[in-house]
């Protein structure tokens, strides 16, 4: 298996573990915060929605400003628009490609999409499960049950 198909799946599962947390979010607390220094419910999740394009970056160096979404619908959205567009520049990445060095962050491209992109998401959908469960929303399982799903 090449690196980038080892990338891709895990990149999969994770965007699919994503969108089943970011579907929980409720629209009318997108302004709520745990404390005055977190952000806001709305901004936590739309980064996580955001993080997918790193890929691109990552890859290919395209960044651009992302507009915020203001509900749950347009997050939604916006995160399958961002998968789509990480996930074309990992599908078409060679080998060759990842394996190229980052000097100012001295890893591979491959590297800094496990370390600095996934697992990255995985811990601001950690982060996301908190806020969550403080609003008393169901938290969904990520890698096995939930709490609420037993």
């Amino acid at each position: 298996m090449t690196i980038g198909a080892s990338l891709l799946s895990e990149f999969d599962r994770e965007m699919a573990n994503t969108r089943k947390i970011l579907e929980c979010v409720p629209s009318e607390k997108f302004a709520w915060r745990p404390d005055e220094k977190s952000s806001t419910l709305g901004k936590l999740a739309n980064h996580l929605a955001a993080l997918p394009t790193w890929a691109a970056v990552i890859i290919n160096g395209q960044a651009k400003k992302m507009p915020e979404a203001a509900s749950q619908a347009e997050l939604l959205e916006a995160l399958d628009k961002n998968v789509a567009t990480g996930r074309e520049a990992l599908a078409g990445a060679s080998d060759d490609d990842l394996a190229i060095a980052m000097p100012a962050l001295s890893m591979t491209r491959a590297a800094v999409l496990r370390g600095r992109m996934m697992n990255h998401m995985i811990h601001h959908r950690g982060q996301l499960s908190v806020y969550l469960r403080l609003l008393g929303v169901a938290v969904p399982g990520m890698y096995g049950q939930s709490a609420n799903e037993k």
